[in-house]
C-alpha cells in the first residue's frame, strides 16, 4: 500500500516507522522540507519527500499535524483523488494551538477537519498517547491488546483505517460515523485510557459531550501541576481518574 505521512511528530514518525517496517511504500513529509526529516523516521525504508509529493499517488495519506494547523495544509489535497483515504490523527487543545470558534460552539472536531480539507476523513490514532503507540503495540490476538477507535462516514475508508490500526499493533474498533467521533476526542472515557475492546465500547457509550471540554481543561491544569515530566503510566492514570 502506498502511504504518505504528513507530519513528523511522535505519532506521525511512529506510524511511518511501523508501516515501512511492515512492507508498505511510505513517504514522509514535514513543513520544513525533506532534508529535515529525522533519520529514525526513515530507518525501515520510508522516504523523505515534500508535502506535495507525499500526498500524490497514495492509497492512504495520514495527516498528523497539530489541529490548528489543518487549514494550512488543506491546499495539498486539492488534486488528491477522492478515493485516497485521508486519516486524521489530531486533537483540539485550545491551550496549545489557540481557540477555534466553530469547535468551541459545538462543531464536532473531525467534521471541522473534513470541512477545512474539503473532503471526508477517517479519525484514527487520536485516542492513543504517543508513548502508548510507540511501546505497547503487539501482534493480533495477543491477550490484553489495547484497542483504538476508528470513525469515518465511508464504510470502505473505515475498513482501511481499521486494517492499518491492526497493523500498527492495536485492536481496531468500529466507532461509526464522524458525527459520533466526539466520543473518542479529549477527554472522553475512551481517550488515551488504554482500554481493550471489551471496555472500549462502554467507554465510548459513556461519553458526555458537554462534560468533555471541562475534563480537558481540568486535565491541562493537573498536568501543569507536575514538577517533573509525568510518565506514560501517570498520564494514563490521570485520564482514567477523570471518569471515576
Amino acid at each position: 500500500m502506498g502511504i504518505g505521512v504528513i507530519g513528523t511528530g511522535s505519532i506521525g514518525k511512529t506510524l511511518a516507522r511501523r508501516f515501512s517496517a511492515g512492507g508498505h511504500d511510505v513517504q514522509v513529509a514535514n513543513s520544513r522540507g525533506p532534508e529535515t526529516v529525522d533519520a529514525d523516521a526513515l530507518e525501515f525504508g520510508a522516504r523523505a519527500a515534500t508535502a506535495a509529493d507525499a500526498v500524490q499517488g497514495k492509497d492512504v495519506v495520514i495527516l498528523s499535524v497539530p489541529f490548528g494547523r489543518i487549514p494550512t495544509v488543506a491546499a495539498l489535497f486539492a488534486s488528491v483523488p477522492g478515493e485516497t483515504v485521508v486519516i486524521d490523527t489530531s486533537n483540539y487543545f485550545p491551550q496549545l494551538n489557540g481557540a477555534i470558534e466553530a469547535v468551541d460552539n459545538g462543531q464536532v472536531e473531525s467534521l471541522w477537519v473534513a470541512e477545512q480539507l474539503g473532503r471526508p476523513v477517517v479519525k484514527a490514532w487520536n485516542a492513543v498517547l504517543a508513548g502508548t503507540l510507540q511501546t505497547k503495540g503487539v501482534p493480533t490476538g495477543t491477550l490484553g491488546r489495547i484497542a483504538i477507535p476508528v470513525a469515518a462516514d465511508s464504510d470502505e475508508a473505515r475498513r482501511v483505517g481499521m486494517r492499518l490500526v491492526d497493523e500498527s499493533g492495536f485492536d481496531p474498533y468500529d466507532a461509526g460515523v464522524l458525527a459520533d467521533s466526539w466520543r473518542q476526542q479529549p477527554m472522553s472515557p475512551a481517550y488515551c485510557t488504554e482500554l481493550g475492546l471489551e471496555d472500549l465500547e462502554p467507554a465510548l457509550e459513556a461519553a458526555d459531550r458537554a462534560e468533555a471540554p471541562h475534563n480537558r481543561d481540568r486535565m491541562m491544569e493537573r498536568l501543569a501541576a507536575f514538577t517533573s515530566t509525568p510518565t506514560l503510566d501517570e498520564i494514563v492514570e490521570l485520564n482514567r481518574s477523570l471518569h471515576r
